[in-house]
């Protein structure tokens, strides 16, 4: 197969691991920096060009857009969809993991356990937010945060307060979310490839931190999972449609709660404290279905 890799930096771990892995199982891959590829949008004619040269004859694209390019990353993978080109991820089911409303609005409605959370428009509702989610401690992200970047613990109702004004001043949208503190600072992180997981790590905060991310200093070693933490994993992803995912989940006294999907998950963590070959089974996955088109949103817009 003839593969483009949708990334800005081609040496991250996890996109390094990516192209090893294709090209060890005899795929041609091309790291494709996202924000280079321009779009032209023709009547029966769909292009892409990269750096004046045009994309043609791929066989499958794997989308690896940061956070801070999701509207133009999107927009490119969706050209590459309408020209017929078989994405690892959909441009759909990213759009529904990186919108966190959204996200928590479609796992609700299927019954997935999640933490308690609240969201208003309206700084004047702090308070009542507050009890919504059953008390300070509560937990305020933000809708656009990544890797634990912009989620702050309100530890008393007065200090929360303060966070969602100050948010809600700057214009950012905010989640406020039950805090469980019988997690500990640990979660567990699944990573969902189709209708399985292949690999899982538990994740554990430093002292003094609520989060538990490796970015910020968290500690990955393989775990073993729960049938209905498995079952949960594979649920989320699709729910939202992703054939690759990280389901992030607290185990709380009720049982697991999802905290967040995301649809680029590193992969560094997860292979070193696992030994699984979760680039390997990537590539597998693509071997399996691209031939055949086999899409999860295909016709739902």
């Amino acid at each position: 197969m003839k593969i483009a890799l949708l990334a800005r930096n081609p040496h991250l771990y996890s996109h390094r691991r990516i192209c090893e892995a294709a090209r060890a199982r005899g795929h041609d891959i091309e790291v494709l920096n996202t924000l280079r590829v321009s779009i032209n949008i023709t009547s029966r004619r769909p292009m892409l060009f990269y750096r004046k040269r045009r994309l043609e004859d791929f066989d499958a694209v794997i989308p690896r857009i940061g956070a801070s390019i999701t509207f133009y990353g999107l927009a490119v993978l969706r050209q590459f969809e309408v020209m017929g080109v078989y994405p690892l991820n959909e441009s759909v089911a990213i759009g529904r993991s990186r919108d966190k409303l959204r996200c928590l609005q479609l796992l609700a409605r299927r019954g997935i356990g999640l933490p308690v959370t609240a969201y208003t428009n309206d700084p004047k509702q702090a308070e009542d937010i507050i009890d919504l989610v059953g008390g300070a401690p509560v937990v305020i992200k933000l809708l656009e945060g990544t890797q634990g970047i912009g989620v702050v613990l309100g530890e008393t109702v007065k200090s929360a307060k303060s966070v969602i004004e100050a948010f809600h001043g700057a214009n950012v949208n905010i989640l406020v979310q039950q805090f469980i503190k019988e997690a500990e600072a640990m979660d567990i992180r699944l990573l969902v490839i189709g209708d399985r997981v292949v690999a899982a790590m538990k994740r554990q905060g430093p002292a003094g931190e609520f989060r538990s991310n490796l970015h910020r200093g968290g500690l990955g070693e393989k775990v073993r999972i729960t049938p209905q933490e498995r079952t949960m994993a594979v649920r989320a992803a699709r729910t939202l449609g992703l054939n690759v995912c990280g389901v992030d989940m607290l185990r709380a006294e009720g049982g697991p709660l999802v905290v967040e999907v995301n649809s680029s998950p590193g992969i560094e963590g997860l292979e070193k404290a696992t030994g699984v070959d979760v680039a390997g089974l990537m590539i597998e996955f693509l071997e399996r279905n691209a031939p055949h088109g086999n899409t999860r949103t295909k016709g739902k817009g």
